[in-house]
């Protein structure tokens, strides 16, 4: 019987656009009491993201048939729904509400691969209803969504004894250092990138090891330095993966998040399950957009061979 991921996330369209400069010429540090500015855009483009989408994305390309736990609006979500459909992403989760739009990302990335982005929630505005959530799963993650949701769906995932990810990303901003010590403690693995597990040690007086204790697994992304993953006896650094070029970082920790759960419901040690993720994250840096790379598991073997001189 095939593995059950639940993917509980947003769903939404996002509008990516390059700035053809650097963001820090453009700011004065000592005028940020007042600031006003504007960028002239390079390029734009609209496609299909969400911290659910995008995950789930991913691992239909890894072979695996997620599902997807997430609110979005009936007015638009249509060409999004054909999309996930056509990918054997399991949509029967997913609530439509008749009156909200589904949730908008707007991007900005400057020359450095720095970001600026907005995000507007529209059905999310809605925490999931968990009278929805009917039978089990093998392994679920909680990404970046309504905070609330972010809170409950682990007291939930932990009375049914299902193993999940606590994903805080941009929420972390959100979550107080309360929700954020309830919502970790019972998780298989915290990740974050470096920025937002240093904020949720700052938020909840936790050291390290006080974070290994209450999850399994501690993973922090470094972008372009690579990735370390943590267990109470491991310690293990995942180094660059070469790419054959650098488009878009956006979409990049979403694709690393679906490796990773590849890994996890395949067995694969610490090591190999972060460098697979490492892996699978190149192919959405390549491309534009969070959707738009393609690739098959069988390629992923390839050049997870070619750059670790190791098999899967």
């Amino acid at each position: 019987m095939p593995l059950k991921i639940l993917v509980t996330g947003s769903l939404a369209y996002d509008r990516i656009m390059d700035f053809p400069g650097r963001f820090k010429d453009q700011i004065l540090p000592d005028k940020l009491h007042i600031l006003n500015v504007s960028f002239f855009l390079e390029k734009m483009e609209e496609g299909f993201g969400g911290t659910a989408g995008n995950i789930s994305y991913n691992l239909s390309l890894l072979e695996e048939k997620p599902k997807i736990f997430a609110n979005v609006g009936i007015k638009d979500f249509g060409n999004y729904k054909k999309h996930l459909l056509r990918h054997n992403v399991d949509l029967s989760l997913v609530k439509e509400y008749p009156d909200q739009q589904t949730a908008s990302a707007y991007i900005i990335t400057d020359l450095r691969r720095n970001q600026i982005a907005g995000f507007f929630p529209g059905a999310m505005f809605h925490p999931v209803s968990t009278r929805r959530f009917i039978g089990s799963a093998d392994i679920a993650i909680v990404s970046p969504q309504n905070p609330a949701d972010m809170t409950q769906l682990p007291e939930i995932f932990k009375k049914k004894k299902i193993s999940y990810i606590f994903d805080p990303g941009q929420q972390t901003t959100s979550l107080s250092g309360a929700q954020l010590k309830k919502s970790i403690t019972g998780a298989k693995v915290l990740i974050g990138n470096d920025y937002e597990i240093s904020l949720v040690k700052k938020k909840t007086g936790w050291t390290t090891n006080d974070l290994l204790k209450a999850s399994k697994i501690l993973v922090i992304t470094l972008g372009e330095k690579g990735s370390v993953l943590k267990s109470a006896s491991q310690i293990v650094k995942i180094p660059k993966i070469k790419r054959e070029k650098t488009v878009d970082p956006t979409g990049a920790g979403d694709a690393y998040r679906a490796g990773l759960i590849k890994g996890l419901i395949s067995g694969y040690d610490l090591e190999k399950t972060g460098r697979l993720a490492a892996v699978v994250s190149v192919y959405a840096v390549e491309k534009y957009g969070t959707q738009n790379h393609k690739f098959t598991f069988s390629q992923v073997k390839s050049r997870y061979r070619q750059n670790f001189k190791d098999s899967l």
